[in-house]
């Protein structure tokens, strides 16, 4: 000890930091080995990522979708580093958002503990299985937040890709399980006008006819997450078989303007006959995702709306007679005359009802963090962050999906 008292204090510093070291390499088996995806994910699992067992008859029993967002110092379970098939619109922090307290949330239902998803269990469920997202940017938005959670697993394989990177097909081999987006604007057939050689913003919706970039590709699915609303809110012309019969903002003296919510219907009501009608598909379990609210706050899209807040809204903030709500409402009204037909044929179907939740957060949305430079100066309040609120979108489609196939 008088040795060591006379030794300066950086040559005691080191001498120290050398000891502690050596009893590191003894102790441990292995020091320097990487650490494997699936090690890290057993580190980071909170002990109810994976409360499948004795909570199983509360959560059959529970309204997943009545709760509230509540305080979740784990946040997200993946980054915007550790994500690498993040699209760059979507990389909110990649964009310079500074904030992070709006990862810090987790949907907690009234009745009930919502299991928080678990990539490596929802892999083994789906293994040797297709699963499809039908519809527009924001059915991509939600594709891309379940391949970054089961990316945590396994790396997955890039299959395919449209020149517009629209259509994606991704396959994670060790688990002989594909993931696909199938890219639609309206469900239904629908084509932009062209006047003078130029886009016009106005549609033609042919609700007898559905679109064919989706159902080409439907027979080889075993599940199926369906959505779609954002692209109604501009003027389209309604067709049925004889002609036009009414439109969605069109100002036109002699014809009917029946609202989006009557093209919507119109829609999903087409969509989800022409799956009960697949005779060719295998698929027997449909999940209709509700609509997505934006928000859009002093203005609209084009008229200077930003979304800038950093923390959610309670449950008494939010109004259930809005537009957004109405959307909702119809779609479960479909959802349900489906299951009618659906039941004497063995398919199934339900609903992913994230409205509610999603009225709540408008502190999720890219809002001006999103990169575009042709609209710069414009905000995104429709799609999600990645990481963000969107991923609980995944904790409720593992657990309807596991009360609908079991």
């Amino acid at each position: 000890m008088m040795i060591l008292g006379k030794l300066p204090p950086f040559f005691l510093s080191c001498l120290l930091l050398t000891i502690i070291f050596i009893v590191f390499i003894l102790c441990s088996p292995n020091p320097f080995s990487p650490i494997s995806k699936s090690d890290l994910h057993q580190t980071l699992a909170l002990p109810n990522s994976t409360s499948h067992g004795d909570d199983d008859d509360e959560i059959l029993k529970c309204d997943l979708f009545k709760g509230e967002w509540v305080p979740d110092l784990q946040g997200s379970l993946y980054t915007n580093w550790s994500c690498s098939t993040i699209p760059t619109s979507k990389n909110c922090f990649h964009h310079g958002r500074k904030d992070t307290e709006f990862l810090k949330w987790r949907w907690k239902p009234h009745q009930c503990q919502l299991p928080r998803f678990d990539p490596k269990t929802f892999l083994e469920f789906v293994q040797g299985k297709k699963l499809g997202f039908i519809g527009d940017s924001v059915a991509r938005n939600h594709m891309d937040s379940l391949l970054c959670l089961l990316s945590m697993i396994e790396t997955p394989v890039d299959h395919y890709k449209d020149s517009e990177d629209r259509q994606r097909v991704w396959y994670f081999p060790g688990h002989d399980f594909t993931l696909m987006i199938l890219w639609t604007k309206f469900l239904v057939d629908g084509e932009e006008r062209v006047i003078n050689g130029s886009s016009s913003g106005i549609f033609d919706l042919h609700l007898h006819k559905i679109d064919k970039k989706w159902t080409t590709d439907l027979p080889v699915l075993d599940y199926i997450i369906i959505s779609d609303a954002h692209w109604f809110f501009r003027t389209i012309y309604l067709h049925n078989d004889t002609g036009v019969v009414g439109c969605v903002y069109c100002h036109h003296p002699n014809v009917t303007d029946f609202g989006v919510g009557f093209a919507l219907r119109m829609a999903f009501r087409s969509a989800l006959n022409h799956i009960n009608r697949c005779r060719e598909c295998k698929a027997r379990v449909t999940l209709v995702r509700t609509f997505s609210p934006a928000h859009f706050e002093n203005g609209a899209w084009d008229t200077g709306g930003r979304c800038n807040r950093t923390s959610p809204l309670s449950e008494r903030e939010i109004k259930l007679t809005s537009n957004e709500w109405e959307l909702r409402s119809l779609q479960m009204e479909e959802i349900e005359k489906a299951n009618i037909e659906g039941n004497k044929k063995g398919t199934k179907f339900a609903a992913l009802d994230v409205t509610r939740a999603m009225l709540m957060r408008p502190d999720g949305h890219p809002g001006e963090f999103w990169g575009n430079k042709w609209m710069d100066g414009y905000n995104d309040c429709v799609h999600w962050c990645l990481p963000g609120p969107i991923d609980a979108w995944n904790d409720f489609l593992f657990e309807v999906l596991r009360k609908k196939v079991t």
